[in-house]
């Protein structure tokens, strides 16, 4: 084999990112790439703004190279595509400026101009936002514009080479298309140099020995020939995909289930141009709240700028790590649990022998070097009820707490806390208050509020966690509840205004004794009684 595997537990891994790099290593087990490392690519169309499937794919892609990296020798290379000269097909909905887009329709995306007025084009304009993301997550990346790799002659050889296989790339594709499509189909989409538009023509001749095509203009009928080098034309979608893993060298590019179709065809392609498919895999699509594909001209769906104002960037990439096969639904509900699951993540990592911590997520999302936990055992959601119970309009009130349930605990000790803080104020600011609803109790849930309180003030001072669990479990046994849940959802719905909650005993806790008793009695004291 000519990859030196520089760690053998990582080649027997079953997470998924080690099972995609053994697709590379396969590759490449008899020679090495002859270009001198292993390309992987990502796309990314820029007719609309960037969303959170776009860093998804990205992020995901970026796992397979660090446990590539981690297993082989071979220098890696990561590209972020942008299809920037596609011809704008329709005004995206989430945009300013639509009816000033809709008078460049069908012209390539760095030809529309930005109707946000910071660049010279639309494309340009979404090509930085997706570069100013991509960056705010330290991905080492290059950056590869369509517009700039067609005008360049960077795709010359490999346009050429295209037409030199037309008719083996027609055979492949013809058979695909609807019968009016078949007539007027073709590789190659002339840029028309009196309109600036993408034409999607009928080529009448072509010419391998001066790589010419020509075409009827749609408007004034007169023959043009054209070369199809340095940006006077591009390809069709399909046929441009399997161009550009020729031309580049790309060795892996994973690709959403939509486009399953659409991968088997421009496999076929590229190799009737002489390379490889591309190894890769295809993810599921992530769905908003209601169950609808995320769209970028929509702009419908959780963005990743929502997603890290109320957790941690290392949050989003464990979901995006998570189950990437399956459909998701991703919305600002699914962040608390996002995050406590990675803290778990986390505080089970440092226990863990070298080959098994490869199988834990933090250590794909972190390059296997994750920090140490700080959070002090502390769950983002308990911590969410409670800013909930103390009202806490800034972290230093939810400090204040911390520091008497931890005593050792500082914001400069533990920096992960201290951020964990901040996102934990913005989420009960804008998901938990404004929903809050509170009830008053019933005679039966009264007594049982008494006798709660009566147990706290009799608690030892070094009373457990789950000692107060089973405390609270026996007084609902006591008061001869029907369903011990109904006892548990009245206390959150009276303490807290919410139908479910944390774990009380750990609540009451880091809550503090004296101050759930101070809720207890004024709760207690409320005149109103409902039946």
């Amino acid at each position: 084999m000519s990859i030196n595997i520089k760690c053998n537990f990582a080649i027997n891994a079953k997470t998924w990112p080690c099972v995609e790099a053994r697709k590379i290593i396969k590759r490449y087990n008899t020679e090495p790439p002859k270009k001198g490392y292993v390309l992987l690519s990502t796309g990314y169309g820029p007719s609309g703004l960037p969303h959170i499937g776009t860093y998804g794919e990205f992020a995901r892609t970026n796992m397979v190279r660090q446990a590539f990296e981690m297993m082989s020798d071979i220098p890696t290379k990561l590209i972020a595509f942008a299809d920037d000269m596609d011809g704008m097909r329709k005004v995206p909905t989430n945009i300013p400026n639509q009816q000033m887009v809709a008078q460049h329709l069908n012209k390539p995306l760095t030809k529309v101009p930005d109707p946000f007025g910071t660049h010279e084009s639309f494309g340009d304009h979404n090509n930085s936002r997706l570069r100013e993301f991509l960056d705010r997550f330290e991905f080492n990346y290059d950056f590869y514009s369509a517009t700039e790799c067609y005008t360049s002659g960077m795709f010359n050889d490999a346009l050429l080479q295209i037409l030199r296989k037309y008719d083996e790339i027609m055979n492949i594709v013809l058979p695909t298309l609807g019968h009016e499509r078949r007539a007027t189909y073709s590789p190659f989409l002339p840029i028309c140099s009196r309109t600036g538009h993408v034409l999607q023509v009928p080529i009448v001749d072509r010419d391998v020995s001066s790589g010419t095509i020509s075409y009827h203009d749609p408007f004034t009928h007169k023959r043009i020939t054209i070369p199809i080098t340095n940006g006077n034309c591009k390809l069709q979608w399909k046929c441009d995909w399997a161009m550009r893993w020729f031309a580049l060298g790309v060795d892996y590019e994973m690709f959403g289930k939509d486009l399953i179709e659409s991968v088997k065809l421009s496999s076929q392609i590229v190799k009737i141009l002489g390379y490889p498919a591309p190894a890769g895999f295809n993810y599921e699509l992530f769905l908003d709240a209601n169950g609808q594909k995320i769209s970028k001209s929509k702009g419908n769906g959780l963005s990743v700028e929502q997603w890290i104002k109320y957790g941690p960037p290392e949050s989003l990439a464990l979901f995006m790590y998570k189950q990437p096969q399956r459909a998701k639904r991703i919305h600002f509900h699914v962040i608390p649990k996002t995050i406590d699951e990675y803290l778990i993540f986390l505080s089970k990592f440092s226990e863990e022998s070298t080959e098994k911590r490869i199988e834990n997520p933090v250590w794909h999302i972190h390059n296997g070097t994750p920090p140490n936990p700080e959070s002090s055992g502390l769950s983002f959601s308990l911590l969410i009820n409670l800013a909930n119970a103390c009202r806490a309009d800034n972290k230093k009130i939810i400090w204040s707490y911390v520091n008497r349930y931890s005593p050792r605990a500082t914001p400069e000790a533990n920096p992960l806390l201290d951020r964990m803080l901040t996102y934990v104020i913005r989420y009960y600011q804008d998901f938990v208050r404004p929903y809050n609803k509170y009830r008053t109790p019933n005679k039966l849930e009264r007594a049982a509020l008494e006798d709660l309180k009566i147990v706290l003030k009799t608690l030892n001072s070094d009373a457990s966690a789950d000692y107060l669990q089973v405390k609270i479990y026996e007084i609902g046994k006591r008061h001869k509840f029907d369903n011990l849940r109904e006892w548990f959802k009245a206390l959150y719905e009276i303490l807290l205004g919410q139908s479910d909650g944390p774990r009380l005993g750990s609540f009451i806790l880091l809550y503090g004794i004296k101050d759930t008793i101070n809720l207890l009695d004024k709760v207690l004291t409320s005149d109103s009684i409902t039946a």
